[in-house]
């Protein structure tokens, strides 16, 4: 399978910080974030697939690599930055963590050259606020490459990814046992000349432990574009997750844009909190908590957030301290208008179980 499962030692260092972005330490806690990056291209991509003849495929491939560039992830990766800096979340669950690349055109050798790397763009980018985050693991989803009127071959590789904090020299998080899986049921979109594409999703996983409190961190993203079955795959998804990572006696912490809502229609969500996850919104949350979505071009002037489909939600012997909705704030936006991502992020502060 095309996963890839990495860990930076077995003891990195992480601040337990009892204050929103403050530097003390305080033992017993732990801080996460779930974050949606937004790769920003689906009507574009939806487009391409479904082209009919090349010179067609070739502008709308095109198309889609504009769109990279239109959206802008440098820029919105620094307002991500910030967020993560106020709220210091040691570990971090990030979707739509997208690699471009571009390549010779018609080369039927794999695109290698990087345009935008998501995750390195924000890693940079908050090493720029003296802030120092690693890849723990990542699953390497849906991977195409087509040839484009720009004159080269552009190739989208999505990818889920759990960062952790490598900075820091108090209260050791010890992480061990990483581990990516896809799903074995996803979304086929019929195409048109470059045939059925198959949008493999999947999911991540580490152990951790904080002095010696140990729980497991999954991370994924569920399929939610895929009309009429997006629901009989959700949930086909959410039973591989609970026959696979979440099927263990650890705590557990699980991040993720589900998209399936809170507000009692959303199967998958209803699943799990009946299963003994407890959502860490609904016990310690101010306000609405919308974390979905912003128009496609990200320049809406007035939020359109109106569900929650992205969570942090516990099972076995968590307590939430905190949850803060983060990247919904219209003042924070790039100078050019953009929101930083299409879906706002949730952070959390967590005591950890005490068995």
């Amino acid at each position: 399978m095309n996963i890839s499962q990495t860990i930076t030692g077995l003891c990195l260092v992480a601040l337990l910080s009892a204050c929103g972005g403050g530097g003390s330490s305080t033992i017993g806690q732990v801080r996460v974030l779930t974050q949606n990056a937004y790769h920003g291209v689906t009507a574009e991509f939806s487009a391409a697939a479904a082209s009919s003849t090349l010179p067609e495929l070739l502008a709308r491939v095109a198309a889609v690599y504009n769109g990279y560039i239109a959206r802008d992830f440098p820029g919105r990766a620094a307002l991500m930055a910030a967020e993560i800096e106020a709220t210091r979340p040691d570990l971090i669950g990030l979707q739509e963590a997208v690699l471009v690349r571009t390549g010779l055109l018609f080369d039927p050798a794999p695109a290698e050259t990087v345009a935008l790397d998501y995750v390195q763009i924000l890693i940079d980018a908050l090493a720029a606020r003296g802030l120092q985050y690693t890849v723990v693991v990542q699953s390497i989803g849906f991977d195409i490459e087509a040839p484009s009127a720009l004159g080269f071959d552009v190739r989208h590789t999505d990818r889920e990814v759990i960062l952790a904090r490598s900075d820091l020299t108090t209260a050791n998080l010890k992480l061990s046992n990483p581990q990516a899986g896809h799903f074995a049921v996803n979304c086929t979109i019929p195409g048109g000349i470059v045939g059925p594409i198959t949008i493999l999703r999947g999911w991540v996983s580490v152990d951790a432990e904080i002095r010696g409190k140990r729980f497991r961190v999954v991370s994924t993203h569920l399929d939610g574009d895929c009309l009429p079955f997006t629901s009989a795959i959700q949930n086909a998804q959410a039973a591989e997750l609970m026959a696979g990572p979440l099927s263990t006696e650890l705590s557990l912490v699980l991040l993720g844009d589900l998209n399936s809502s809170a507000d009692g229609t959303g199967g998958v969500y209803n699943s799990l909190i009946a299963s003994g996850f407890a959502d860490t919104w609904s016990a310690a949350g101010i306000g609405s908590g919308f974390t979905c979505c912003q128009a496609d071009d990200l320049l809406n002037p007035v939020s359109m957030l109106d569900r929650r489909i992205d969570f942090v939600l516990t099972r076995n012997g968590f307590e939430t301290l905190s949850a803060t909705v983060v990247g919904d704030n219209p003042a924070i936006r790039t100078p050019s208008g953009l929101w930083p991502s299409d879906h706002a992020g949730v952070a959390a502060v967590l005591k950890l179980p005490q068995n």
